[in-house]
C-alpha cells in the first residue's frame, strides 16, 4: 500500500498539483496531458521517448505529424495533444500584441512576431496594420513564399492597408535558414514599400527579419 501511495505522491499530476508546474521537466509536463493506460509510468516513458527522438519540446512541436505519428504510442488523441499545445503556446505570446491595444514597447512586437514566424518552414511575408496612434488593427500574412524566398507587391500592400484604414504598418518576414541578417533584396523592397505607402500618407514605421531566436529591426539599422 505504501508502495502505491508513493508512485501516487510521484507521478507528474500529483507533482504538479503539490509543487507547480515550474518543479516539473519537460517529460513530466507532457506526461500530465498524456497521461492514460493501465501501466503506472507508461505517459512519463513516452514523453521521454519523444523527447530523445526528436531531441527537444520545441522540435518534437514542430515535427511532421507522419514522424510523430510513428512513434510507438502516439495516435490520433495524443497528437490531436501536441497539436493543441503548440498552439496554445502561439497565441499565448500572441496576446503581447492585442488588438485594440496600443505596442507598449519593441520588445512586445518581437515576443509576438517571434512566436507567429520563427518557426514556419517557408518563408511568409506580414503586415501589422496599426491606427494613427499605433493601436493594433489587424496583423495579417499577405506573401507566402519558398524556403529562401517571397515575392512581394507593395501595391497590396497599399491596397491592403487602405481596406483596413491603417495609419502606420510594420513589414515582417522569416528566414527559414535562422539567420535574421537583411539581405539586400530586403533593403530594396523595404524601400519600395516605404515610397508607396508615403503616396497615400501611410508611415512605415519598421521591417523586422524574423530568425530563430533573433529578430532584426531594418530601422534600428537607420535602413529607414
Amino acid at each position: 500500500m505504501q508502495i502505491d501511495r508513493t508512485r501516487e505522491r510521484n507521478c507528474p499530476r500529483s507533482k504538479l498539483i503539490g509543487g507547480g508546474a515550474e518543479a516539473l521537466s519537460e517529460a513530466e509536463l507532457l506526461a500530465v496531458l498524456f497521461q492514460c493506460g493501465p501501466i503506472p509510468g507508461q505517459a512519463i516513458m513516452l514523453s521521454r521517448r519523444l523527447l530523445a527522438r526528436f531531441g527537444s519540446l520545441r522540435m518534437l512541436l514542430n515535427a511532421d505529424q507522419r514522424d510523430v505519428i510513428a512513434t510507438c504510442g502516439i495516435g490520433e488523441a495524443r497528437l490531436a495533444i501536441l497539436g493543441a499545445l503548440r498552439e496554445l503556446s502561439c497565441r499565448y505570446f500572441e496576446e503581447t500584441l492585442p488588438v485594440g491595444e496600443a505596442i507598449r514597447s519593441p520588445q512586445d512586437t518581437e515576443t509576438f512576431l517571434l512566436a507567429r514566424l520563427r518557426d514556419r518552414p517557408h518563408e511568409v511575408f506580414c503586415c501589422l496594420f496599426l491606427d494613427n496612434r499605433h493601436r493594433v488593427l489587424l496583423f495579417e500574412e499577405l506573401f507566402r513564399g519558398t524556403i529562401d524566398g517571397t515575392t512581394v507587391y507593395p501595391r497590396e500592400v497599399v491596397k491592403r492597408a487602405l481596406t483596413v484604414n491603417a495609419a502606420a504598418i510594420i513589414l515582417a518576414h522569416n528566414h527559414p535558414s535562422g539567420v535574421a541578417e537583411p539581405s539586400q533584396a530586403d533593403e530594396r523592397i523595404t524601400l519600395r514599400i516605404r515610397s508607396a505607402l508615403e503616396l497615400v500618407d501611410i508611415r512605415l514605421l519598421d521591417h523586422l527579419v524574423i530568425g530563430d531566436g533573433t529578430c532584426t529591426s531594418l530601422a534600428s539599422r537607420g535602413l529607414l
